[in-house]
């Protein structure tokens, strides 16, 4: 008779008392964080859409707590995101096989997180403010060549 630990894939991320946060639970609170700041919702409101205290929300998105399945997917509906958009982004060194390669993946230099700098959430918000569809499409092409992509802008003369 096999025994069942033969069976299971050792879990490297267990983190044991006493030694702090488990990485995944502090990439889970991050996601939180930024999803909730991009929305623009405090923590005291998300708290009340979702039945915690602000003080708990904080503990979940630094991730010294731990958030359960049931309160993960109440906040993915509160949210409006799925429940794997806090999964999202997860650094390899966490994750149990590597991740496969896309043709689309821009490559950033390592430590670099745009979606973190709150310069980068205000941008967010700022850009779907514009009211008019084509007005934003404009914004959308002169910040992709400010930053050096190439676009290809409609009625643009080659020099």
């Amino acid at each position: 008779m096999q025994t069942i630990d033969s069976k299971l894939a050792p879990a490297s991320t267990i983190t044991r008392r006493g030694e702090g946060p488990n990485p995944i639970d502090i990439h889970v609170g991050n996601r939180l964080r930024q999803c909730r700041t991009l929305l623009g919702i405090s923590q005291e409101k998300l708290g009340e859409a979702i039945g915690i205290t602000f003080q708990q929300l904080q503990k979940y998105e630094r991730g010294s707590n731990r958030i359960s399945a049931s309160r993960l997917f109440n906040l993915s509906q509160v949210l409006g995101v799925p429940v794997s958009f806090f999964f999202d982004d997860m650094p390899p060194t966490l994750q149990s096989e590597p991740p496969l390669e896309s043709a689309e993946e821009v490559s950033e230099p390592e430590g670099f997180a745009p979606r973190a700098r709150r310069e980068t959430l205000e941008l967010v918000r700022a850009y779907y403010r514009i009211g008019e569809s084509p007005v934003r499409r404009r914004a959308f092409d002169l910040i992709r060549a400010l930053g050096g992509e190439v676009a290809v802008l409609e009625g643009a003369v080659a020099d």
